[in-house]
């Protein structure tokens, strides 16, 4: 399970003008905002955007200047995998050090959709094996009780994280996971593919 929410788009309007400076050839851009404040690419500056992403990493470093803030709710086993794009990204999380026991531990705090029953009855019982060890710090404070659920704490237990990231992170992630395994990144892939113009600038060779 993955939920993607509450996310924008900035900084494309000074990017663009960015990628005009190595040629001073600003008078050519033809981007603005439209009356519901969007920022529009206009053909001259479409087409330049689109020939420097062709042109690699090197040309299109205005693609790092594009800043994109996501919340993300998906279970720790695919934040795992996405910590391994720490260059150029940030991430806020809830906290499973001090708030996992601020409140009763439910089904729904655990990615179980692709469980089959055995799996699903065995996560079950361990959810309330977690909820009595939550129950036995909170009256005992007993920190012994408190480790217990930090190291039982299964991989489907759901965080969520505020990002920020970059259309060429974005690129990157794209490119090596659209064809992955798990379908959390097939469901992150489809939401970079409908941020504005990534079918021009992201999703592409």
């Amino acid at each position: 399970m993955i939920l993607i929410d509450k996310y924008n788009v900035m900084n494309f309007e000074n990017a663009i003008r960015g990628a005009r400076n190595p040629m001073n050839s600003w008078d050519r851009s033809d981007s603005y905002f439209n009356e519901q404040g969007e920022f529009i690419l206009g053909p001259n500056d479409l087409e330049l955007a689109k020939k420097l992403c062709k042109a690699g990493p090197d040309h299109r470093k205005f693609m790092r200047q594009i800043f994109v803030s996501v919340d993300i709710t998906a279970p720790l086993y695919w934040w795992k995998e996405f910590d391994t794009y720490k260059v150029g990204t940030t991430a806020n999380s809830t906290s499973t050090m001090h708030k996992i026991h601020s409140k009763p531990f439910d089904l729904q705090d655990f990615s179980h959709d692709k469980m089959c029953g055995s799996a699903l009855e065995h996560l079950n019982i361990l959810i309330e094996q977690l909820e009595s060890l939550r129950l036995k710090f909170i009256e005992t404070k007993d920190k012994t009780y408190w480790y217990s659920i930090i190291q039982l704490l299964p991989s489907s237990y759901n965080q969520l994280r505020t990002c920020t990231m970059t259309y060429e992170n974005l690129k990157n992630m794209h490119f090596a996971r659209k064809n992955h395994k798990l379908d959390e990144w097939h469901a992150f892939c489809r939401w970079i593919e409908s941020l504005p113009y990534a079918m021009d600038l992201i999703v592409t060779e």
